[in-house]
């Protein structure tokens, strides 16, 4: 056997999307351009999208370097990771780091991935031996943050070949813009050849292609243009055009009469059926971060222009959408409660047409008088209640929350800390669905039973999100109590992939050992709290002039 492949011990599956032999031009030819010697500039971060939106006409907006700048801590005038090991470590922090680099995935000598779990006591492997494009994420950052930047270089590199593949589910063609959900490298000791094996949704469970893994790869690109400084990537013609189609799929005209995006059960972190069909938050977030992304790094050329301007019109309506009718604190509530239905005309309060009747019993005793939060779901005559971690933690991190906002949204996890962290971190979802509505929603999943899995579970790995709205919003002790927690268990128990039970007392029933993406969370967020420059790759300021007036009234009208 390969001695790679020893190593991260991969094991053959099938899939209908393979190659016997990959083209190395992305990790030859890109690899060693040199990076661009630019002058540091006021941050693009920093700039309004009016401002953009009016100067794009003007003659000094076409150059790209002329208003992109990393920024941050490890921009261009700032040497990387200065700070590499400078803290006293916990013991954890080797272990993790050991582990973390077990999970390494090589293709044609190059690290291009972590493995989802390094899991030798299970049976079944499943795909857990794949690189997962979300999974990756924390994984890259914590390589960001330690100064190993080729890793994430490659990885970048790599998934944006597959993206050029033509991907088929049965007689369907996809979109040209989509992003694989996994891939996997298998070694060929005899013929000494490597072949890459993608995944765009055709082998995974529900058959659903993943919405977030194209969101996901556009905020890691900016990611690494942050720490690194190195502006030649985003700018290659390849990562260009990426972004692009990308961003062609989810700015598609058609019958929406919402700027949020319609996407089906099972399409993101929660990859099963849970009734997240529709806008959920976690999507429409991420969908917020990769737009601000790509808009601070697409080329003002004749074909990136034009997705420029959409992409700030877009970005007006969708934060204006999300901040009014996605919002619910005490006095939303309260209104909500006492809406009259059946109403017509522009001038209707109630303008989704929801039943108070239909307000689940729990959100008037979880709902604290001080505090608030993105709900899970808004769309004709249906709100889902249910609060979801990722998506609340994400519109801190992209000011997709304005920050009374973001404020009020960390004041709630204060307030029920006990229902949302409990004994680990953190709840991917309040509270769970169980009995009628379990066998309704769910379709009976056995994974997905109460207070399990994406039904309540508890995840380390979103440790690092919380951990990073935590310093964000200027709640460093709240991060440090979060990561001490943490750090009671996590070793002890064999890096679990999410915990059961209210208060995530007890390691998961179906939970993997060594999962990657909870070792790599916790050195994430281990590396934030320390150096807190580090949240520069993953944050985005609120820009100002984007924000609408958002009057509290009986009515949704913002």
């Amino acid at each position: 056997m390969d001695g790679h492949r020893e190593m991260i011990g991969l094991r053959n599956v099938s899939s209908h999307c393979s190659i016997s032999e990959m083209d190395d031009y992305d990790l030859s030819r890109l690899l060693d351009k040199p990076k661009l010697n630019i002058e540091r500039q006021r941050s693009f971060d920093e700039r309004s999208l009016s401002e953009l939106s009016i100067g794009l006409s003007k003659a000094g907006l076409d150059s790209y370097e002329n208003i992109y700048s990393p920024g941050g801590r490890s921009g261009l005038d700032t040497p990387v990771s200065s700070t590499r090991n400078s803290f006293e470590p916990h013991p954890m922090v080797a272990e993790a780091w050991e582990a973390l680099r077990r999970s390494l995935v090589y293709f044609r000598g190059q690290p291009v991935g972590t493995i989802a779990a390094y899991d030798h006591a299970s049976e079944e492997v499943l795909n857990y031996d794949q690189v997962f494009v979300r999974d990756f994420v924390p994984s890259a950052l914590a390589f960001l943050m330690n100064g190993e930047p080729d890793i994430v270089k490659n990885f970048l590199l790599k998934t944006l070949q597959l993206q050029g593949w033509e991907k088929r589910i049965d007689r369907f063609k996809l979109g040209e813009g989509a992003m694989p959900a996994s891939f996997k490298v298998l070694h060929d000791p005899v013929r000494k050849t490597d072949t890459i094996v993608a995944d765009f949704g055709e082998s995974a469970i529900g058959r659903v292609a993943p919405v977030d893994s194209g969101f996901w790869w556009i905020i890691l690109l900016r990611a690494y243009t942050k720490s690194t400084g190195d502006l030649s990537l985003a700018e290659t013609p390849e990562c260009q055009k990426g972004m692009r189609l990308i961003l062609a799929l989810c700015l598609s005209e058609g019958f929406d009469t919402f700027p949020t995006l319609l996407c089906a059960d099972g399409c993101s972190m929660i990859d099963r059926r849970m009734g997240i069909y529709g806008y959920p938050i976690e999507i429409q977030a991420l969908f917020f971060m990769a737009l601000r992304c790509a808009l601070a790094m697409l080329k003002h050329d004749a074909e990136g222009k034009e997705f420029v301007e959409r992409i700030v019109k877009r970005l007006h309506a969708l934060s204006y959408h999300m901040r009014g009718y996605f919002w619910l604190d005490f006095q939303q509530l309260n209104d909500i409660y006492r809406y009259k239905t059946e109403e017509y005309s522009h001038t209707a309060v109630n303008k989704f047409n929801v039943i108070p009747d239909s307000i689940p019993e729990w959100v008037f005793d979880f709902m604290p008088t001080r505090g608030g939060y993105f709900i899970g779901n808004v769309s004709p005559a249906r709100m889902d209640f249910r609060w979801f971690a990722l998506g609340n933690c994400v519109a801190i991190l992209s000011s997709l929350a304005t920050p009374d906002q973001a404020a009020a949204i960390m004041d709630l996890i204060e307030a029920r800390w006990e229902e949302l962290v409990g004994e680990m971190p953190l709840k991917i979802c309040y509270p769970a669905i169980e009995s009628h509505e379990w066998r309704i929603v769910t379709g009976c999943d056995p994974k997905n039973t109460r207070w399990s899995y994406h039904n309540g579970g508890s995840w380390p790995v979103l440790l690092w999100l919380l951990t990073a709205a935590c310093i964000k919003t200027g709640r460093p002790q709240l991060a440090r109590r979060l990561i001490d927690l943490a750090e009671t268990r996590l070793l002890k128990d064999g890096w679990p992939e999410y915990y059961d039970g209210k208060l995530g007392r007890y390691i998961g029933k179906q939970a993997r050992k060594h999962q990657t993406w909870s070792i790599a969370g916790y050195l994430v967020a281990k590396m934030m709290l320390e150096d807190p420059s580090h949240l520069g790759m993953i944050s985005l300021e609120e820009d100002k002039q984007m924000k609408p007036v958002m009057k509290r009234s009986s009515s949704w009208t913002c």
